[in-house]
């Protein structure tokens, strides 16, 4: 999936800078080494992007390319995000079986405390596992081992061009997506000149809206750990920030629905909304 990532962005970046060459960078990341601990005890946000960054501030790389949704809410001290490419869909989906398609008390692994709350919401019989592992593996659990389902990125299948595998799409209007999800985080060194050339592939509605995002994680000081999720989208000027937190005891979920033009701020009030600013 990464390297998926870092194709199409050195592919935009090529179309965009005539003359330009790309060398993509393989950098293994804790997420990558350790696939046997659950995320949240790992940590979460920032397990599968700290040896990017580091690769950039040590000169290694120019560019780390990032999942939007695995980016910790700030970029380290040397580095700035500087750049969105257009964002791909942010929907969940599930594969192996639809929804409607599982049984009762049937299996669905994954590794994301958001995506386990919300489905709770919607079906509160499923039985849960584990899931880590890079997409090849994850998209070959269903029907083994007891396995009914998984929750993926629908953005993650696209990449890889495996949408065919999709049982269902699950409406973010309802399954609220993890922040960011669905685009790709650009970061470079702050002034450096990897900055200037990635302005070129900015998307300045998925920015703002990713902006948006992000600061709500910011506001309610959490990461992947925390099931929360907020996905923003844009008419013009107008932003809506639809944003979901499950309650501290029990199944229950909260949500808001607000709009605004300030990004930081709707993030900000989202969170105010849902009694979770720090």
């Amino acid at each position: 999936m990464a390297l998926a990532q870092a194709e199409l962005v050195a592919g935009l970046l090529v179309g965009r800078h005539e003359g330009l060459t790309v060398e993509i960078v393989v950098v293994e990341t804790t997420g990558d080494q350790i696939t046997e601990v659950p995320l949240s005890v790992l940590g979460g946000q920032g397990i599968f992007a700290k040896g990017v960054q580091t690769a950039v501030l040590e000169g290694i790389a120019d560019v780390a390319v990032h999942s939007a949704k695995d980016l910790p809410s700030t970029s380290p001290d040397g580095l700035v995000l500087c750049a969105i490419p257009e964002r791909q869909d942010p929907a969940d989906v599930l594969v192996g079986r639809s929804l409607a398609g599982l049984g009762p008390g049937a299996t669905v692994a994954t590794g994301s405390p958001r995506r386990k709350a919300l489905l709770q919401s919607l079906r509160p019989d499923l039985e849960f596992v584990e899931l880590r592992g890079n997409m090849a593996t994850r998209l070959s659990v269903p029907g083994t081992g007891g396995v009914d389902a998984v929750v993926a990125a629908a953005a993650a299948l696209q990449r890889l061009g495996r949408s065919a595998e999709i049982a269902e799409r699950l409406d973010p209007e309802i399954f609220t997506p993890q922040v960011g999800q669905g685009a790709i985080g650009l970061e470079a060194r702050l002034g450096g000149e990897a900055q200037v050339l990635l302005a070129a592939i900015d998307d300045p509605v998925a920015a703002t809206c990713v902006a948006a995002e992000r600061s709500f994680l910011v506001a309610i000081g959490a990461g992947c750990t925390v099931p929360a999720g907020a996905w923003c989208t844009a008419e013009g000027p107008s932003l809506t920030l639809r944003a979901v937190m499950a309650d501290d005891e029990g199944p229950g979920l909260r949500r808001v629905r607000l709009t605004g033009t300030d990004p930081i701020a709707l993030g900000h009030e989202a969170a105010v909304a849902l009694g979770a600013s720090q």
